[in-house]
Parts: C-alpha cells; sequence; structure tokens
C-alpha cells in the first residue's frame, strides 16, 4: 500500500508476535515522527540484540556471555533446578526474589497441534544436568494451560525414574481475586494446594 522503505517497515514489524498489521502501521508512522536519534537508537539496539545477545549453553537463558549471569552466580544453588519455557518467565519468578536455585530453559512446551514434540525442546540437556551437577530436586514452572501441563506431566515421569525429587510450583487463587469469578479448575487447585495456618 505505502513506497518501498515504509512498506518494507510495515511488513517487517508485522512479523512481530502481538502487531497486526493496523498495530505494525501505528508504529511505522510512529517512527517516521520521532527525532532521528530515537530511531537510530531503535535500530541500533536491535543489532545489537541479533550480534551480541545468545543463550546460555548450560540454562538456555538470554546471555551475552557462554553462560548466563544466573549460572555465574556461586551463590545460587546448584542442587536446585527450576524448569520453565521461556526466558520471560524465568524473569517473572526472578522478580520475586523466592527461588535461589539455578534455572532450566525448555524452549517451549510440548504441543502436538504445532507440530512441538519433546525432541524439539532442551529435554535431553536438562537430564544430563541431572547427573553433571549432582542435582537433587527440580522444580517444574511450567505454564499452567493444556501445553505447559502436559510438558510437566512428561517431564514428572522422566524425571521420576533418574530418583531426583520433583515438584511442581502451586496454582489457584491469584491475591485479590473473588470466588465467585474462579473456574472450576483454578478453585479445585486452590483446594487441593491449601495450606495449614
Amino acid at each position: 500500500m505505502y513506497e518501498g522503505p515504509v512498506q518494507d517497515l510495515i511488513t517487517e514489524l508485522g512479523r512481530l508476535p502481538g502487531v497486526g498489521p493496523k498495530s505494525a502501521q501505528r508504529i511505522a508512522f510512529h517512527l517516521l515522527t520521532v527525532d532521528s536519534a530515537d530511531s537510530e537508537r531503535l535500530a541500533n539496539a536491535i543489532t545489537r540484540v541479533a550480534s551480541e545477545v545468545r543463550f546460555c549453553v548450560r540454562c538456555g537463558n538470554v546471555s551475552e556471555a557462554e553462560e548466563c549471569r544466573i549460572c555465574r552466580d556461586a551463590r545460587r544453588d546448584p542442587r536446585l533446578i527450576c524448569v520453565v519455557e521461556e526466558p520471560r518467565d524465568l524473569m517473572a519468578i526472578e522478580k520475586t526474589s523466592e527461588f535461589r536455585g539455578r534455572y532450566h530453559v525448555l524452549g517451549g512446551a510440548i504441543s502436538p497441534i504445532d507440530g512441538v514434540g519433546p525432541e524439539q525442546l532442551r529435554i535431553a540437556e536438562l537430564m544430563s544436568r541431572l547427573t553433571d551437577e549432582d542435582v537433587q530436586e527440580v522444580v517444574l514452572a511450567t505454564n499452567p494451560n493444556i501445553e505447559g501441563e502436559t510438558t510437566a506431566s512428561y517431564l514428572a515421569r522422566q524425571l521420576k525414574a533418574t530418583g531426583v525429587r520433583v515438584s511442581r510450583i502451586a496454582s489457584g487463587l491469584p491475591v485479590g481475586g473473588d470466588l465467585e469469578y474462579a473456574d472450576e479448575v483454578t478453585l479445585g487447585r486452590a483446594f487441593t494446594g491449601r495450606t495449614e495456618v
């Protein structure tokens, strides 16, 4: 619809996850109106990410070095590994300051509809870490959806055979939520995961 570079920018922005054609068009026209210094900073940030950022060889988190800062941190408990689907899930857990072990990023979740099986995930790397790092507990922190639950069930079966303790993060009602609006599965899990007070 637009000429050359403008249409190219809209097309490329539209390929980003969660950015539809209208949003891509809005972003492109916003970039046309900002100072060239702002546009250059954005372009440089994108270029730097593409050339300087990689995935940690140990856990799969994003990193500028061969190993991420969490894997290099000697204060972390190497005997405790939390398994997540994506690096952004790892960061969500880090914000709580509750977990002091290390992580393992699978790179997705099992989803037969999308053609993602266990072979496409970093499960083999997790299994080799169990013996290499003397792991005693694996915490499964996959998303509470069908794909995440399928992945957690698969991993639990694989990990139990190794003798390592396997746990799953609790799920239930959010703080500030109302019981009347909770779905049956969430409410059921809240009852299952109840704790003594």
